[in-house]
């Protein structure tokens, strides 16, 4: 891709973004689009080769999307899920192939009712926990794992220094994943796992 495609891609996602913080910003809760280098980093805890699909959730304008394939992982293989009517609409311009859900990821058995999938290898999340109440996040978070082979991770990102999950009395552990500067404003990424 050109350096003025790539440049007009980045300019149309910034656009795409502020109209959707300016409509309903508790559930953006970023003040700008992930960067690429944290939706790599967070790609990276995928394997490709596992066979197994991936699940996204917060796709917004598609960043952390695009490098979840550019991992390796065939658009019938990601399963992704956005609350957004109007980032849904243009995903699925964008991104064709991939299986967009449109719906609530803490009402995982209705959002993914009929799609008749066992296992994903790992589940990439952008959604925004810091906006919700703490045992809505450790119960998602126990949902998810719930759907991944043991010791294969939930990865997410937050801005706060500690992990967005508490994981005292939980049947999970979370470990430090990353701390990407080049992201306004800097993000951590946090990994959750059951043990092998």
């Amino acid at each position: 891709m050109s350096f003025s495609a790539r440049i007009a891609r980045r300019f149309d996602d910034e656009i795409r973004f502020f109209k959707g913080w300016m409509d309903g910003p508790k559930s953006v809760g970023a003040i700008m689009p992930t960067s690429a280098v944290t939706a790599r980093s967070m790609a990276a805890v995928i394997d490709p080769a596992s066979g197994l699909p991936v699940l996204e959730l917060g796709p917004g304008t598609g960043v952390i999307t695009r490098a979840i394939l550019a991992r390796g992982v065939l658009p019938a293989n990601l399963v992704s899920i956005e609350h957004s009517p109007e980032f849904y609409s243009r995903l699925l311009l964008d991104f064709p192939g991939v299986r967009f859900v449109r719906g609530d990821a803490f009402d995982l058995d209705a959002t993914l009712a009929g799609m008749n999938i066992g296992l994903f290898d790992s589940v990439i999340s952008g959604i925004p926990l810091l906006n919700f109440p703490m045992a809505r996040r450790v119960a998602l978070i126990e949902s998810l794992l719930d759907l991944l082979p043991p010791g294969r991770p939930v990865v997410q990102f937050s801005y706060g220094p500690a992990s967005p999950v508490a994981t005292r009395g939980a049947n999970f552990s979370a470990a430090h994943h990353d701390f990407v500067m080049r992201n306004v404003p800097p993000a951590r990424l946090w990994i959750y796992s059951r043990p092998l």
